[in-house]
């Protein structure tokens, strides 16, 4: 398909050097607090679509000894990057976990992967029964300002292959659509921001965190997922 072509021929990487590496701390710090929240100490954690993998080696930093990470991705030359970080509780695997039979992981990671899929709904049936809980990080995309500069649309799906746009309420109901319980959900405004925006969004999240992701865009939501067939 097209758009999996875009990953595993290293066109992505040649449109994206860095794999976004930069922005895995701050990932990772919204990560911890929503794993703390629920008191979630996973023993296996896997990242679907990990590209280099730079957000599981932050996590194995601030997670339990006796935890152990893999990483999937479709890339060949993400996962040569990421067997770097590669260690003995650290691994990465170039595979499409939909197609791994016994797979079977505390907690998978799904983070800025749904908005690149031609059929996402189908991956996210095929994905539920390989965990109990699993972290998605969804971008919120459609808000008023960015229908308004309309670019912004074309642009994500030209440069990062955004195939795909959500509100918090269409990002929650599809996952609820496919079986998924909503445990929780956090909002993580974009880390790469001019100070005027950074301005303009505090104030508004001050009035009302919701308007402000509506109106202003420029924010991601993690979302905390349990497959409802463990209750």
């Amino acid at each position: 398909m097209m758009a999996e072509s875009l990953y595993t021929s290293g066109q992505y990487l040649e449109m994206n050097p860095t794999w976004h590496i930069e922005e895995s701390p701050w990932k990772v710090e919204h990560i911890i607090p929503m794993l703390k929240r629920h008191h979630l100490e996973p023993k296996t954690i896997c990242e679907v679509g990990c590209g280099v993998g730079e957000v599981l080696r932050l996590l194995q930093m601030q997670m339990s000894d006796s935890c152990t990470f893999w990483g999937y991705d479709i890339s060949p030359q993400a996962i040569e990057m990421a067997k770097e970080r590669a260690n003995e509780r650290l691994h990465f695997k170039l595979a499409d976990i939909a197609q791994e039979q016994d797979a079977f992981f505390d907690l998978i990671l799904v983070l800025d992967v749904i908005e690149h899929l031609e059929d996402y709904f189908t991956f996210l049936r095929e994905i539920k029964p390989k965990s109990r809980y699993k972290l998605f990080q969804i971008p919120l995309e459609i808000s008023i300002q960015g229908v308004l500069r309309g670019k912004i649309f074309v642009g994500n799906r030209d440069l990062y292959g955004h195939l795909h746009h959500f509100t918090k309420e269409t990002a929650i109901r599809t996952l609820e659509d496919v079986g998924y319980e909503v445990i929780d959900y956090s909002y993580a405004p974009e880390v790469f921001q001019t100070k005027l925006a950074r301005l303009s969004r505090k104030l508004l999240y001050a009035v009302h965190k919701d308007w402000a992701v509506r109106i202003l865009g420029g924010t991601r939501m993690l979302v905390l997922a349990e497959n409802s067939s463990y209750r």
